[in-house]
This record gives structure tokens, sequence and C-alpha cells, in this order.
């Protein structure tokens, strides 16, 4: 282990004890609780008659933005912690897939922890929801920080379809671009309010999607068909991230659907497809990795 690397084992290591924990408290009291008097109707500022949920930790959100943040906690609890646990584990071995996993497994939490924080309605899990962000931001920063950029490609076969993963990135990205741009532009000529946005005061993952991730997705294609020493590192920590969202965004919509939320069949199939090829797109990533000795490379864990 690099001396340069070694100093931020420990706070990757307390931050991700830290996201755990506190994640293991949120999503399974979000998941469990119950209180409340169940659904009732709500006039938004926008004139917008709301189902609100009414019970449990979300009782003060709509119903469809309740259901969709249950589906999140269930897979942040199935998917996202155990994948934390695994993620650190091998990135401790000093394994190059693990530092990998560890990076976009941050991302993900980030992305959703950010998004809870701003755009659920307040509610007793507020603080740790800020917690859990706060903490996930700094261990992605340092888990960005222990790499050492320039040697990245070393540790990928030259046969990883860079051209292919590449293209996918991008396309994906521009799907979701124009997927939230045909939902916001519309409304403004009609002077409507964007479906959706219930009794909500703005667009919080469409600001984040449009201002982050989709960017990120094609900076990261981009600079991978070119095989830029960072695009190796961006693309697989988007794909990670991406994995885990579209397997949220995809339980979303099942949990909707069997609520009885009208969900349009072609999007839950536009959303599995994508779910599919984003795995394959990890598995090919993770399949051409290779672990270089420390001695030849200079080894990069946590």
């Amino acid at each position: 282990m690099k001396k340069r690397e070694m100093i931020y084992h420990r706070p990757i290591s307390i931050l991700v004890l830290i996201i755990i924990i506190f994640s293991i408290i949120a999503t399974s009291y979000a998941i469990f609780s119950s209180q409340g008097p169940g659904t009732y109707e709500y006039k938004s500022i926008f004139g917008e008659t709301i189902n609100i949920y009414g019970k449990g930790l979300y009782q003060h959100d709509s119903a469809a933005m309740a259901i969709q943040a249950i589906a999140q906690d269930i897979v942040t609890l199935i998917v996202g912690v155990p994948l934390l646990f695994i993620s650190i584990f091998l990135a401790w071995k000093g394994l190059f897939r693990g530092k990998l996993l560890l990076s976009g497994t941050l991302g993900y939490f980030l992305y959703t922890y950010a998004s809870y924080s701003f755009l659920s309605m307040y509610n007793s899990m507020f603080l740790i929801y800020v917690m859990i962000m706060s903490a996930s931001f700094f261990a992605f920063i340092l888990s960005l920080m222990s790499f050492d950029i320039l040697t990245v490609p070393l540790y990928f076969h030259d046969k990883l379809p860079v051209k292919f993963i590449g293209s996918i990135l991008i396309a994906i990205a521009c799907m979701f671009g124009f997927m939230w741009v045909g939902k916001i532009v519309p409304p403004l000529f009609s002077q409507t309010p964007p479906k959706g946005i219930d009794q909500y005061t703005t667009l919080v993952i469409q600001a984040l999607d449009l201002g982050l991730v989709v960017p990120t997705g094609i900076l990261a294609g981009v600079l991978l068909i070119k095989r830029k020493p960072f695009g190796y590192l961006l693309a697989s920590i988007i794909t990670i991230k991406e994995l885990t969202l579209l397997t949220a965004l995809s339980a979303m919509i099942i949990l909707q659907r069997y609520n009885g939320i009208e969900v349009s069949p072609v999007e839950l199939e536009l959303i599995l497809l994508l779910n599919i090829i984003i795995i394959y797109i990890m598995f090919l990533i993770l399949k051409n990795v290779k672990e270089v000795s420390g001695t030849n490379r200079g080894q990069m864990s946590v």
C-alpha cells in the first residue's frame, strides 16, 4: 500500500461505517413505520389536488413520492448496504475492483441522500439524511483521491470494449436528459406545473440529473472512448452508480403499479431494459479489470 494512499484508509472506513449504520436505521424505520391517519387529499400551491400518503415516515409526502421513496429504501437496504460492505472489504484487501465498487456505491448513497435531504417533506430522519449525505460526500471525495489517475488504465485489459461502453453511457445520459427536458419544457409554454411536482417546491431529481448525472455520463463516455485515464475511472463509477439507481427506479415503478398508481408500460419496459444493459456494462468493466501487483505497478488500496 502506498504511503500517500494509506492516509485515506481510516477516514474512509469510519465514514463508510457511519453510512452503513445510519442507512440501516433510516431505511428500516421508513419501511416499517405506519403511524398516521392514512391517505387524504391536499390542494397544492399550483391548484392541483394531491393524494398525500398520510402514514409512516413519509406521511406528509404525496402518495406517489412516498411509494417511490419506500421502494428506494428497500433497494438501499437489501442492495446498497450489502454492496457497501462487500466493496469496503474488497478495498481493504487491496483489490482494484473493490475500490471501483466502493467509489460507485458511495456515489449512489451521495445522490440518494442528497435527494432525500432536499426533496422529501421534513420528517424525523432529516438530520440522519444530512449526516449520510455529508459522510457519503467526503468518503466519495477521499475514495477518488486514493486513486493514482495516471495508472488507472494499467488495471484494465486492452480488450475492454471502450467504444461500445462509452457509446452506451453517452446514449443513456442523453436519453435521461431528453426525458427530463421533455417533462419540463412543454409546461413552460402552457404555463402549467410539470407533472409529478405535486406539492413540492421544485424538481430536485431533475436538477440533480440534468446538472450532474447527465453531464457526468456524457463526459465519462467521451473520455473512455478516447482512452483517457480519468475516463476509465469515471466510466466505472457512473456505471456502478447508474446500476444501483436503475435498480431502485425499477423497484419504484413496480411498487407504484402494485399500489394502483398509473405507470406507462413503455416506461417500465424501458427502465428494465436499461437496467439489464447497465448490468452487462458493469460485467464487462469488472471482467476486464486486472489486479496489478503492488511491486510492479504500485498497488492501490483504500
